[in-house]
Protein backbone atom coordinates (compact mmCIF):
# COMPACT_ATOMS: atom_id res chain seq x y z
CA UNK A 1 0.00 0.00 0.00
CA UNK A 2 1.02 3.70 -0.81
CA UNK A 3 2.35 6.02 1.81
CA UNK A 4 3.09 9.60 0.20
CA UNK A 5 4.03 12.91 1.28
CA UNK A 6 -0.05 13.69 0.86
CA UNK A 7 -0.76 10.98 2.86
CA UNK A 8 1.35 12.36 5.57
CA UNK A 9 0.27 15.86 5.40
CA UNK A 10 -3.09 14.83 4.94
CA UNK A 11 -3.21 12.10 8.07
CA UNK A 12 -4.42 9.74 5.77
CA UNK A 13 -4.03 5.64 5.99
CA UNK A 14 -1.57 3.81 3.41
CA UNK A 15 -3.78 3.36 0.41
CA UNK A 16 -4.19 4.71 -3.67
CA UNK A 17 -2.98 8.13 -3.94
CA UNK A 18 -6.85 9.81 -4.57
CA UNK A 19 -7.24 13.59 -5.77
CA UNK A 20 -9.20 14.56 -2.13
CA UNK A 21 -5.62 13.76 -0.43
CA UNK A 22 -4.47 16.70 -2.92
CA UNK A 23 -7.19 18.86 -2.48
CA UNK A 24 -7.09 18.76 1.46
CA UNK A 25 -3.59 19.43 1.24
CA UNK A 26 -4.57 22.37 -0.92
CA UNK A 27 -7.07 23.69 1.42
CA UNK A 28 -4.83 23.38 4.37
CA UNK A 29 -2.02 25.39 2.44
CA UNK A 30 0.52 22.94 2.89
CA UNK A 31 3.84 24.15 2.64
CA UNK A 32 6.67 22.58 0.22
CA UNK A 33 8.70 19.91 1.71
CA UNK A 34 11.75 17.51 1.29
CA UNK A 35 9.09 15.17 -0.12
CA UNK A 36 6.85 17.41 -1.65
CA UNK A 37 6.90 19.95 -4.49
CA UNK A 38 3.96 22.39 -5.91
CA UNK A 39 4.66 22.69 -10.11
CA UNK A 40 1.18 24.90 -11.70
CA UNK A 41 2.53 23.54 -15.42
CA UNK A 42 2.65 20.31 -16.85
CA UNK A 43 6.55 20.29 -18.44
CA UNK A 44 5.56 19.64 -22.83
CA UNK A 45 6.59 16.42 -23.53
CA UNK A 46 8.30 17.41 -26.53
CA UNK A 47 11.89 18.60 -25.37
CA UNK A 48 10.86 17.07 -22.11
CA UNK A 49 14.98 16.50 -21.05
CA UNK A 50 15.84 20.12 -21.81
CA UNK A 51 13.26 21.03 -18.95
CA UNK A 52 13.66 21.35 -15.29
CA UNK A 53 11.86 18.20 -15.25
CA UNK A 54 14.71 15.89 -14.57
CA UNK A 55 16.53 18.47 -11.76
CA UNK A 56 13.42 17.75 -9.93
CA UNK A 57 13.03 13.83 -10.18
CA UNK A 58 16.61 13.18 -9.45
CA UNK A 59 16.43 15.97 -6.52
CA UNK A 60 13.76 13.81 -5.04
CA UNK A 61 15.64 10.48 -5.67
CA UNK A 62 18.75 11.87 -4.15
CA UNK A 63 16.28 13.07 -1.10
CA UNK A 64 15.19 9.53 -0.55
CA UNK A 65 11.73 9.75 -2.53
CA UNK A 66 9.01 12.36 -2.62
CA UNK A 67 6.19 13.68 -4.60
CA UNK A 68 6.42 16.63 -7.79
CA UNK A 69 2.73 17.52 -7.99
CA UNK A 70 1.38 19.72 -11.52
CA UNK A 71 -1.26 21.49 -11.02
CA UNK A 72 -1.23 23.80 -7.59
CA UNK A 73 -0.49 27.22 -7.00
CA UNK A 74 1.62 28.43 -4.51
CA UNK A 75 2.94 31.69 -3.04
CA UNK A 76 6.13 31.63 -0.71
CA UNK A 77 6.09 27.55 -1.01
CA UNK A 78 2.63 27.10 0.36
CA UNK A 79 -0.19 25.37 -1.54
CA UNK A 80 -3.18 28.41 -2.28
CA UNK A 81 -5.43 26.91 -5.24
CA UNK A 82 -5.54 24.95 -8.25
CA UNK A 83 -5.30 25.00 -12.13
CA UNK A 84 -5.71 22.50 -14.92
CA UNK A 85 -3.21 21.34 -16.51
CA UNK A 86 -4.60 19.66 -19.29
CA UNK A 87 -5.04 16.11 -20.58
CA UNK A 88 -1.97 14.04 -19.98
CA UNK A 89 -1.76 11.18 -22.75
CA UNK A 90 0.02 7.99 -22.59
CA UNK A 91 2.57 9.43 -25.06
CA UNK A 92 3.07 11.98 -22.04
CA UNK A 93 3.29 9.47 -18.97
CA UNK A 94 5.58 7.65 -21.55
CA UNK A 95 7.89 10.59 -22.39
CA UNK A 96 7.44 11.42 -18.23
CA UNK A 97 9.64 8.34 -17.35
CA UNK A 98 11.84 7.65 -20.30
CA UNK A 99 12.84 11.27 -19.09
CA UNK A 100 13.65 10.05 -15.97
CA UNK A 101 15.50 7.01 -17.32
CA UNK A 102 17.21 8.93 -20.50
CA UNK A 103 18.13 12.20 -18.83
CA UNK A 104 19.59 11.11 -15.39
CA UNK A 105 22.34 9.43 -14.92
CA UNK A 106 22.03 6.70 -13.17
CA UNK A 107 18.83 6.63 -14.24
CA UNK A 108 15.61 6.70 -11.88
CA UNK A 109 13.53 3.54 -12.50
CA UNK A 110 9.61 3.14 -11.09
CA UNK A 111 8.16 6.75 -11.62
CA UNK A 112 4.82 6.36 -11.25
CA UNK A 113 2.22 9.14 -12.47
CA UNK A 114 -0.86 9.53 -11.27
CA UNK A 115 -3.77 11.35 -13.04
CA UNK A 116 -5.95 13.59 -10.48
CA UNK A 117 -8.78 14.83 -11.05
CA UNK A 118 -11.82 15.94 -13.10
CA UNK A 119 -11.55 18.50 -16.30
CA UNK A 120 -11.63 22.07 -15.30
CA UNK A 121 -9.17 20.84 -12.46
CA UNK A 122 -6.66 18.55 -13.50
CA UNK A 123 -3.65 17.09 -11.99
CA UNK A 124 -0.88 15.08 -12.35
CA UNK A 125 1.23 13.68 -9.38
CA UNK A 126 5.09 12.58 -10.19
CA UNK A 127 5.57 9.84 -7.57
CA UNK A 128 9.36 9.20 -7.27
CA UNK A 129 10.67 6.37 -5.51
CA UNK A 130 13.75 6.30 -2.85
CA UNK A 131 16.84 5.26 -4.67
CA UNK A 132 19.96 3.52 -3.32
CA UNK A 133 21.84 4.32 -6.44
CA UNK A 134 22.64 7.78 -5.68
CA UNK A 135 24.06 10.34 -6.26
CA UNK A 136 21.64 10.87 -9.49
CA UNK A 137 23.23 13.18 -12.21
CA UNK A 138 22.05 15.71 -14.42
CA UNK A 139 24.45 16.75 -17.38
CA UNK A 140 24.49 19.93 -18.92
CA UNK A 141 27.22 19.66 -21.89
CA UNK A 142 30.10 19.07 -20.52
CA UNK A 143 29.24 19.86 -16.96
CA UNK A 144 27.02 17.46 -14.46
CA UNK A 145 25.72 18.31 -10.88
CA UNK A 146 23.46 15.86 -8.94
CA UNK A 147 20.57 18.13 -7.09
CA UNK A 148 18.88 17.99 -3.87
CA UNK A 149 15.85 18.97 -1.81
CA UNK A 150 16.61 21.11 0.78
CA UNK A 151 13.32 21.71 2.31
CA UNK A 152 11.54 23.23 -0.03
CA UNK A 153 14.19 24.04 -2.24
CA UNK A 154 16.17 22.25 -4.86
CA UNK A 155 20.08 22.87 -4.55
CA UNK A 156 23.10 21.43 -5.94
CA UNK A 157 25.62 18.85 -3.50
CA UNK A 158 28.58 19.82 -2.73
CA UNK A 159 31.70 17.53 -3.28
CA UNK A 160 31.45 16.44 0.38
CA UNK A 161 27.57 15.28 -0.06
CA UNK A 162 28.44 13.86 -3.35
CA UNK A 163 31.12 11.65 -1.40
CA UNK A 164 28.79 10.95 1.15
CA UNK A 165 26.52 9.27 -1.30
CA UNK A 166 28.58 7.66 -3.08
CA UNK A 167 29.90 6.05 -0.14
CA UNK A 168 26.50 5.02 1.02
CA UNK A 169 25.84 3.29 -2.30
CA UNK A 170 29.06 1.28 -2.30
CA UNK A 171 27.73 0.23 1.15
CA UNK A 172 24.03 -0.47 0.24
CA UNK A 173 25.65 -2.93 -2.69
CA UNK A 174 27.62 -4.34 0.49
CA UNK A 175 24.78 -5.01 2.18
CA UNK A 176 22.44 -6.75 -0.62
CA UNK A 177 25.17 -8.84 -1.55
CA UNK A 178 24.97 -10.26 2.14
CA UNK A 179 21.58 -10.09 2.25
CA UNK A 180 21.26 -12.38 -0.76
CA UNK A 181 24.36 -14.39 1.34
CA UNK A 182 22.10 -15.02 4.11
CA UNK A 183 18.84 -16.15 1.90
CA UNK A 184 20.74 -18.83 -0.19
CA UNK A 185 22.98 -19.56 3.25
CA UNK A 186 19.24 -20.20 5.09
CA UNK A 187 17.94 -21.88 1.99
CA UNK A 188 20.42 -24.62 1.13
CA UNK A 189 21.01 -25.81 4.54
CA UNK A 190 20.36 -29.33 5.50
CA UNK A 191 20.12 -30.14 1.48
CA UNK A 192 21.64 -33.28 0.46
CA UNK A 193 24.29 -31.60 -1.89
CA UNK A 194 26.67 -34.43 -1.96
CA UNK A 195 24.28 -36.90 -3.55
CA UNK A 196 21.94 -34.36 -5.94
CA UNK A 197 22.45 -30.78 -7.24
CA UNK A 198 19.95 -28.20 -5.67
CA UNK A 199 18.59 -25.14 -6.97
CA UNK A 200 18.43 -21.97 -5.21
CA UNK A 201 16.61 -19.38 -6.26
CA UNK A 202 16.93 -15.69 -4.01
CA UNK A 203 15.51 -12.12 -4.71
CA UNK A 204 15.80 -9.41 -2.34
CA UNK A 205 13.57 -5.65 -2.82
CA UNK A 206 16.24 -3.03 -3.10
CA UNK A 207 14.75 -0.81 -0.66
CA UNK A 208 12.13 -3.09 1.35
CA UNK A 209 8.87 -1.40 2.24
CA UNK A 210 8.38 -3.33 5.76
CA UNK A 211 4.44 -2.34 6.82
CA UNK A 212 2.00 -4.84 8.39
CA UNK A 213 3.12 -8.35 8.60
CA UNK A 214 1.25 -10.61 5.91
CA UNK A 215 -1.49 -12.76 6.58
CA UNK A 216 -1.66 -16.42 5.72
CA UNK A 217 -4.34 -15.77 3.65
CA UNK A 218 -2.17 -13.05 1.80
CA UNK A 219 0.47 -15.02 1.57
CA UNK A 220 -1.47 -17.82 0.13
CA UNK A 221 -2.63 -15.82 -2.30
CA UNK A 222 0.70 -14.55 -3.48
CA UNK A 223 1.64 -18.35 -4.20
CA UNK A 224 -1.74 -18.57 -6.44
CA UNK A 225 -0.76 -15.40 -8.17
CA UNK A 226 2.68 -16.54 -9.00
CA UNK A 227 1.26 -19.90 -10.19
CA UNK A 228 -0.90 -18.03 -12.72
CA UNK A 229 1.99 -15.89 -13.75
CA UNK A 230 4.28 -18.77 -14.27
CA UNK A 231 2.67 -20.30 -16.96
CA UNK A 232 3.09 -16.79 -19.19
CA UNK A 233 6.73 -16.99 -19.12
CA UNK A 234 6.95 -21.11 -19.66
CA UNK A 235 4.23 -23.64 -20.73
CA UNK A 236 2.92 -26.23 -18.03
CA UNK A 237 5.44 -28.97 -18.77
CA UNK A 238 8.40 -29.73 -16.80
CA UNK A 239 8.67 -30.50 -13.19
CA UNK A 240 7.37 -27.15 -11.91
CA UNK A 241 8.74 -26.29 -7.72
CA UNK A 242 5.53 -24.47 -6.86
CA UNK A 243 3.52 -27.88 -7.76
CA UNK A 244 5.79 -29.91 -5.10
CA UNK A 245 5.07 -27.34 -2.15
CA UNK A 246 1.59 -27.39 -0.05
CA UNK A 247 0.11 -24.13 -1.36
CA UNK A 248 -2.60 -23.84 0.33
CA UNK A 249 -1.37 -24.30 3.92
CA UNK A 250 1.91 -21.44 4.14
CA UNK A 251 3.64 -22.25 7.67
CA UNK A 252 5.03 -19.75 10.06
CA UNK A 253 8.57 -19.25 10.17
CA UNK A 254 11.08 -16.81 11.26
CA UNK A 255 10.05 -13.34 9.80
CA UNK A 256 8.40 -15.35 6.50
CA UNK A 257 5.90 -17.71 5.66
CA UNK A 258 7.55 -21.43 4.39
CA UNK A 259 5.49 -23.44 1.66
CA UNK A 260 6.74 -26.89 2.45
CA UNK A 261 7.48 -29.70 0.59
CA UNK A 262 4.74 -32.23 -0.15
CA UNK A 263 6.64 -34.35 -3.07
CA UNK A 264 9.01 -36.35 -0.69
CA UNK A 265 5.68 -37.36 1.22
CA UNK A 266 3.63 -38.25 -1.88
CA UNK A 267 6.41 -40.09 -2.82
CA UNK A 268 8.54 -38.35 -5.66
CA UNK A 269 11.48 -37.09 -3.19
CA UNK A 270 12.88 -36.68 -6.76
CA UNK A 271 11.57 -33.33 -6.82
CA UNK A 272 11.69 -32.12 -3.70
CA UNK A 273 11.17 -28.21 -3.24
CA UNK A 274 10.65 -25.64 -0.32
CA UNK A 275 9.55 -22.06 -0.98
CA UNK A 276 9.95 -19.14 1.15
CA UNK A 277 7.54 -15.50 1.17
CA UNK A 278 9.28 -13.22 3.75
CA UNK A 279 7.77 -10.26 5.78
CA UNK A 280 9.95 -7.95 4.49
CA UNK A 281 9.19 -8.90 0.57
CA UNK A 282 11.91 -11.17 0.32
CA UNK A 283 11.12 -14.55 -1.48
CA UNK A 284 13.23 -18.20 -1.52
CA UNK A 285 13.01 -21.37 -4.26
CA UNK A 286 14.97 -23.98 -3.30
CA UNK A 287 14.24 -26.95 -5.46
CA UNK A 288 16.21 -30.27 -5.93
CA UNK A 289 17.50 -30.26 -9.69
CA UNK A 290 20.11 -33.36 -10.06
CA UNK A 291 19.01 -37.35 -9.82
CA UNK A 292 15.44 -36.54 -11.85
CA UNK A 293 13.73 -39.00 -12.99
CA UNK A 294 14.77 -40.45 -16.29
CA UNK A 295 12.25 -42.43 -17.03
CA UNK A 296 9.74 -44.91 -15.57
CA UNK A 297 12.15 -46.70 -13.45
CA UNK A 298 15.48 -44.94 -13.68
CA UNK A 299 16.83 -41.80 -11.97
CA UNK A 300 19.69 -39.22 -13.51
CA UNK A 301 22.60 -39.50 -11.53
CA UNK A 302 22.73 -36.21 -8.36
CA UNK A 303 25.37 -34.73 -11.16
CA UNK A 304 23.12 -34.36 -14.07
CA UNK A 305 20.67 -31.16 -14.37
CA UNK A 306 18.45 -30.97 -17.60
CA UNK A 307 18.08 -27.35 -18.94
CA UNK A 308 14.18 -27.57 -18.56
CA UNK A 309 14.57 -27.88 -14.73
CA UNK A 310 16.56 -25.14 -14.10
CA UNK A 311 13.73 -23.00 -16.54
CA UNK A 312 11.06 -23.79 -14.71
CA UNK A 313 12.97 -22.89 -11.56
CA UNK A 314 13.72 -20.12 -12.71
CA UNK A 315 9.86 -19.20 -14.17
CA UNK A 316 8.59 -19.78 -10.61
CA UNK A 317 11.14 -17.86 -8.93
CA UNK A 318 10.36 -14.91 -10.94
CA UNK A 319 6.47 -15.36 -11.09
CA UNK A 320 6.66 -15.47 -7.13
CA UNK A 321 9.35 -12.21 -7.40
CA UNK A 322 6.63 -10.31 -9.40
CA UNK A 323 3.30 -11.48 -7.11
CA UNK A 324 4.80 -10.52 -3.65
CA UNK A 325 6.01 -7.12 -5.18
CA UNK A 326 2.48 -6.48 -5.63
CA UNK A 327 1.13 -7.49 -2.23
CA UNK A 328 4.21 -5.51 -0.88
CA UNK A 329 4.44 -2.55 -3.07
CA UNK A 330 8.19 -3.17 -3.87
CA UNK A 331 9.48 -2.52 -6.53
CA UNK A 332 13.66 -3.09 -7.34
CA UNK A 333 14.92 -6.93 -6.67
CA UNK A 334 18.26 -8.20 -6.34
CA UNK A 335 17.77 -11.85 -8.02
CA UNK A 336 20.28 -14.64 -7.53
CA UNK A 337 20.01 -18.40 -8.88
CA UNK A 338 22.68 -20.61 -8.01
CA UNK A 339 23.38 -24.15 -8.19
CA UNK A 340 25.18 -26.31 -5.09
CA UNK A 341 26.44 -29.37 -5.65
CA UNK A 342 29.41 -31.26 -3.37
CA UNK A 343 29.64 -34.18 -5.25
CA UNK A 344 32.93 -35.59 -6.72
CA UNK A 345 31.78 -35.45 -10.08
CA UNK A 346 31.50 -32.35 -12.00
CA UNK A 347 28.14 -31.14 -12.58
CA UNK A 348 26.92 -31.25 -15.95
CA UNK A 349 23.76 -29.63 -17.73
CA UNK A 350 21.54 -31.88 -20.26
CA UNK A 351 19.20 -30.68 -22.62
CA UNK A 352 17.13 -31.42 -25.44
CA UNK A 353 18.64 -32.56 -29.14
CA UNK A 354 17.37 -32.22 -32.86
CA UNK A 355 15.33 -35.48 -31.80
CA UNK A 356 12.99 -36.07 -28.68
CA UNK A 357 15.45 -39.16 -27.77
CA UNK A 358 18.49 -37.32 -28.08
CA UNK A 359 20.37 -35.51 -25.16
CA UNK A 360 23.37 -33.05 -25.24
CA UNK A 361 25.35 -32.98 -22.95
CA UNK A 362 27.23 -29.52 -21.44
CA UNK A 363 30.77 -29.13 -20.92
CA UNK A 364 31.78 -30.53 -17.32
CA UNK A 365 31.39 -27.58 -14.55
CA UNK A 366 33.05 -27.95 -11.10
CA UNK A 367 31.95 -24.65 -10.27
CA UNK A 368 28.59 -23.42 -11.05
CA UNK A 369 28.89 -19.61 -10.96
CA UNK A 370 26.10 -18.03 -9.24
CA UNK A 371 23.91 -15.49 -11.88
CA UNK A 372 22.86 -12.03 -10.35
CA UNK A 373 20.07 -9.63 -11.68
CA UNK A 374 18.44 -6.13 -10.79
CA UNK A 375 14.80 -6.61 -12.07
CA UNK A 376 11.86 -4.14 -11.73
CA UNK A 377 9.42 -5.96 -10.56
CA UNK A 378 6.88 -3.49 -11.12
CA UNK A 379 7.59 -3.40 -14.67
CA UNK A 380 5.56 -3.83 -17.67
CA UNK A 381 4.75 -7.34 -18.75
CA UNK A 382 7.00 -7.24 -21.37
CA UNK A 383 10.45 -5.97 -19.72
CA UNK A 384 9.73 -8.56 -16.57
CA UNK A 385 9.25 -11.29 -19.53
CA UNK A 386 12.41 -10.49 -21.04
CA UNK A 387 14.14 -10.40 -17.11
CA UNK A 388 12.96 -13.69 -17.09
CA UNK A 389 14.18 -15.41 -20.37
CA UNK A 390 17.76 -13.58 -19.98
CA UNK A 391 18.48 -14.83 -16.51
CA UNK A 392 17.25 -18.42 -17.29
CA UNK A 393 19.23 -18.19 -20.62
CA UNK A 394 22.34 -17.21 -18.48
CA UNK A 395 22.20 -20.42 -15.88
CA UNK A 396 21.98 -23.04 -19.03
CA UNK A 397 24.89 -21.21 -21.02
CA UNK A 398 27.21 -21.73 -18.73
CA UNK A 399 28.33 -25.25 -19.71
CA UNK A 400 27.82 -24.75 -22.93
CA UNK A 401 24.50 -25.37 -23.31
CA UNK A 402 22.53 -22.83 -25.58
CA UNK A 403 18.94 -23.86 -27.00
CA UNK A 404 16.45 -22.76 -24.23
CA UNK A 405 13.54 -25.46 -24.16
CA UNK A 406 10.49 -23.97 -22.53
CA UNK A 407 11.12 -20.39 -21.91
CA UNK A 408 10.76 -18.17 -25.32
CA UNK A 409 11.62 -14.48 -25.43
CA UNK A 410 8.96 -11.77 -25.14
CA UNK A 411 6.71 -11.91 -28.42
CA UNK A 412 8.06 -8.47 -30.22
CA UNK A 413 12.13 -9.66 -29.28
CA UNK A 414 10.67 -13.12 -31.37
CA UNK A 415 9.62 -11.11 -34.44
CA UNK A 416 13.08 -8.89 -34.90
Amino acid sequence: MSFTALHRVGGFTPGPLTDEFLQAAVDAGVVEADDLDWKQKLPPARGLSETDFPKDVAAMANSGGGLVVYGVTETEKAATGRVDVGECTEVHERALRSAAITAISPPVFGLTVHLLGAAGKRAVVVEVPASVDGPHLIYRGEYFGAPVRNGADTVWMKERQIEAMYRARFDERRHATEALDALVGDAVAGRDTDKRAWLVGAAHPRIPRVGDRPSRDAAREVISTAERLTFTYAPNRGFRPLESVDRLNPRPGLRRWVARDMATSDGYGWKESWVSIHHDGSVTVTTAVGAHRAGRDTYRDGWQVTSPAIECAVADLMALVRATAQTTSNDEYDVRVTIHWTGTQPLTILTQGNFLSDEITSIPLHRFTPVEVTVNAAGTDHEYHRHVHDLAQDCVNQGGVSPMILIPPPEDDQDQ
